[in-house]
């Protein structure tokens, strides 16, 4: 990957002065520091490893580092303070370093030195982190997709085989969405999509998750029994009926609920769900049915 970077210093407590035509100081190890920072896809372990090679050569407290969305830091936030700005494919990255003392010339040259040596395997690390983000959830709703749907599922088998605990699964889709669309356009539909899934993430607890696998199909992993993803339910149910955007073109939903059973598989434990919504589906829709066994 080419960087090709404008850099601007501005000080907050101190100015600081180079000397042009310097070359860095010997007594650092590249190879292997480059060697460390790519060892790691994670950005926020790539960014505490470079704070950990800076305060080994500089007198540092900390690091600060802004680009788009992400906000890294590493270290103390006093002593001496300074910023630089850069440019990178045209986004701005903001560092902010805290000093023990000022910078003489040859430190500063190797900060600067230093510093580019990082942004390489942090932005390899941020996309990387991007492209996993986009393999794992829905790119409309942003819930979690039907691939991480199937991950989640198989680890919570496993969780409660080990722990012999429990979980529920609910299956929901939304009533009579094909006539959406063909009423109001597939724009509207998408809408829709998006804000019954905002809705969802609104009333679910933390600990359970939200997952589109297709269409206006949707599963909860809940964590709890059969009862409290019941209840789950009837919240849903109210917070639907209280939504004036879905209340406005009549979008409503039909649940399944099943609990997760020792000899369970899969398939099993969502063909279960998958029956109690359509149970739900032939008692009138707007409501939820479970599937005990």
């Amino acid at each position: 990957m080419e960087f090709g970077l404008a850099t601007e210093s501005s000080p907050i407590q101190y100015r600081q002065t180079t000397e042009i035509g310097m070359s860095m100081p010997l007594e650092i190890d590249l190879v292997n520091i480059i060697q460390q920072l790519h060892q790691h896809l994670d950005p926020r372990t790539v960014f505490a490893c470079f704070g950990q090679i800076m305060g080994q050569h500089l007198p540092l407290y900390g690091i600060r580092l802004s680009y788009k969305q992400y906000q890294f830091h590493w270290g103390q936030q006093y002593g001496y303070a300074f910023e630089q700005k850069l440019t990178f494919t045209q986004q701005p990255i903001t560092i902010n370093y805290n000093l023990k003392a000022a910078l003489v010339p040859s430190q500063t040259l190797m900060l600067n030195q230093l510093k580019e040596l990082v942004l390489q395997p942090l932005i390899n690390a941020i996309q990387y982190q991007e492209m996993s983000q986009q393999a794992m959830y829905d790119a409309l709703t942003k819930l979690g997709n039907r691939h991480y749907y199937l991950q989640s599922l198989k680890k919570e088998i496993a969780r409660a085989k080990r722990s012999n605990g429990s979980f529920s699964l609910v299956a929901l889709d939304l009533d009579n969405f094909k006539q959406l669309n063909d009423d109001y356009g597939h724009q509207l539909g998408d809408n829709a999509l998006i804000e019954f899934s905002d809705m969802l993430n609104a009333t679910i607890r933390d600990s359970d998750q939200a997952f589109r696998i297709g269409g206006d199909e949707f599963t909860l992993l809940v964590q709890a029994d059969a009862k409290a993803a019941q209840t789950l339910c009837q919240r849903i149910l109210d917070a639907l009926s209280n939504h004036h955007y879905l209340e406005r073109y009549q979008v409503s939903t039909s649940m399944g609920v099943t609990q997760w059973q020792e000899e369970d598989t899969e398939q099993s434990l969502y063909q279960r769900a998958d029956n109690a919504l359509y149970e739900a589906k032939a008692a009138g829709r707007q409501c939820y049915r479970i599937c005990a066994a």
